[in-house]
């Protein structure tokens, strides 16, 4: 798997590979406990843009590493943009692609909160345009008992076993050498979106570090792989 997190491939490259399929990982920058980089949900959504590209021939695009993070604004160091700037740019790039003859777009997300990607793809869907949004709740649902995770995603929900076991996986080096020490559990966070992540959690990890291995991270990743292949079949033959 390559360590780059933005494509190298060259216009005639492209243009021999002559992909009718984009993915445009959407990420974010924001707080990941103590022992995770900010960038975590950005290297996530690339690295499994990465893992389909070596699968499928589709154009990887450059992420979008600054979404909507609004729920972590308490800690020092979260960037977010707006869901309408995001919505912006998401179509902009979309717009731009079918200029240059590349109908269907994939948004490969690696941060829950931007709640907006999905109201794109809905938007973009009942126009009749070929966009998907991957990967669901059922995709990481399926990725996490493929990958043997512990937890579900309420008590698994950030900088917990999922997420540290993919970059133990791909991207060993950007994991803090303490990250076994870092659980916490916030499963009561019904109020959320009003006062932020920081009214449930004093560390911002909510989920157990302490379990992951790159051995779920790899196993969870090949499964996502292969579930995108229903994504290609969708774009396909899309509902009116």
């Amino acid at each position: 798997m390559t360590d780059y997190l933005l494509p190298t491939t060259t216009a005639t490259e492209e243009r021999e590979r002559d992909a009718d399929v984009a993915l445009l990982p959407v990420g974010s920058f924001e707080q990941h406990g103590d022992f995770l980089p900010l960038a975590t949900d950005t290297v996530i959504a690339v690295t499994v843009a990465n893992a389909i590209g070596a699968a499928y021939p589709v154009l990887a695009l450059p992420p979008v590493a600054i979404s909507c993070s609004h729920e972590h604004a308490a800690w020092r160091g979260t960037v977010s943009i707006s869901a309408a700037t995001l919505y912006a740019v998401v179509t902009d790039v979309a717009e731009s692609l079918r200029r240059s003859g590349i109908e269907k777009l994939v948004l490969v997300s690696g941060h829950g909160g931007n709640y907006v990607l999905g109201n794109v793809v809905q938007e973009a869907s009942a126009r009749g345009e070929h966009m998907a949004l991957f990967p669901t709740e059922v995709d990481w649902l399926s990725a996490r008992a493929a990958g043997g995770v512990e937890l579900g995603p309420d008590s698994d929900m950030h900088a917990g076993e999922l997420e540290t076991s993919l970059l133990l996986h791909a991207h060993p080096g950007l994991v803090r050498a303490d990250y076994a020490d870092h659980d916490e559990l916030a499963d009561e966070r019904n109020r959320m979106l009003t006062r932020g992540l920081a009214a449930y959690t004093a560390s911002g990890v909510v989920g157990r570090p302490s379990l992951a291995s790159a051995a779920k991270g790899s196993a969870a990743l090949a499964n996502l792989v292969e579930s995108f292949g229903d994504v290609l079949a969708a774009l396909a033959s899309p509902s009116r």
